[in-house]
């Protein structure tokens, strides 16, 4: 198949990639062209032994990657949204390997690919911009659950990010009481609770006061994913990975605008 062909599906993609790193549409589609005229003038720089899509970015974050603007972090010029502004803020691999896997949906493996990296240096890199995104948006935390080691280690996951847990609850009443002392910034919960009351209850009876990000946390992903109602965003399958938590909980606040920022004593007011 020629590579034109192989990769025209893709380009629409690697122009949203390109914009992620370049902060503005104009300068990302610049580095689009110039990696579509790289392909034309050597197509040998496009590894036909690759997915195409895989390939594509490969190709483009070699040409990227190859300029050292690039892997300095500059301020985006023009109008920009405050996404764009948190990815600036993050350093440039960081940033690459979570955009990779968080938005353009890689697997860790397509991304060490992609990058040229061994698979655990992207496990790193994203726990690299997990800590800068908790940087910018360190928040409050609740936690429904009713096993106390789970709840425990999610605890240490989310503090280890840089957040900070106000609230452990076991129940449906839990939860609520918790959240009539202090709102939180995101919430993580299980829908199977200790007394057999609903996670799920507890969390939309919060969200008809006020909006906050959820993750769910759950052996039983068949009770959410029904199609019969508008289904989670974040949705992690008990006996779960602490690299998938950390990726989640990074991705669940970046792209929340209404996330309640924690206050810091150290923060210097603009």
């Amino acid at each position: 198949m020629p590579i034109s062909k192989a990769i025209a599906p893709h380009i629409p993609y690697l122009r949203r990639f390109a914009r992620a790193l370049a902060g503005t549409q104009a300068a990302g589609d610049a580095y689009v062209a110039a990696t579509l005229e790289v392909l034309i003038s050597d197509p040998a720089q496009f590894d036909t032994s690759l997915d195409p899509r895989v390939a594509l970015y490969r190709t483009f974050l070699g040409l990227w990657n190859s300029l050292d603007v690039n892997l300095k972090a500059e301020a985006p010029q023009g109008h920009v949204t405050a996404i764009d502004r948190r990815l600036e803020q993050l350093t440039p691999l960081p940033r690459q390997a979570f955009v990779l896997t968080s938005v353009e949906g890689f697997t860790t493996e397509e991304a060490a690919t992609i990058l040229d990296v061994p698979a655990d240096e992207v496990q790193s890199l994203v726990e690299a911009a997990g800590r800068e995104i908790a940087a910018q948006v360190a928040t409050d935390v609740l936690i429904i659950e009713d096993e106390p080691m789970i709840a425990m280690d999610l605890e240490s996951i989310v503090e280890g990010l840089g957040h900070r847990v106000t609230g452990v609850a076991r129940t449906h009443a839990e939860a609520v009481k918790a959240v009539t002392r202090a709102k939180p910034g995101l919430v993580l919960a299980d829908i199977q609770l200790a007394d057999g009351s609903s996670g799920l209850d507890a969390v939309n009876e919060m969200l008809a006061s006020f909006e906050v990000p959820v993750i769910f946390i759950t052996a039983y992903p068949d009770r959410l994913l029904t199609g019969e109602r508008p289904e989670p965003a974040f949705l992690i399958t008990k006996p779960y990975q602490p690299d998938t938590v950390k990726a989640i909980v990074s991705q669940a606040l970046f792209f929340e605008r209404r996330a309640h920022l924690r206050d810091r004593p150290s923060a210097v007011s603009a």
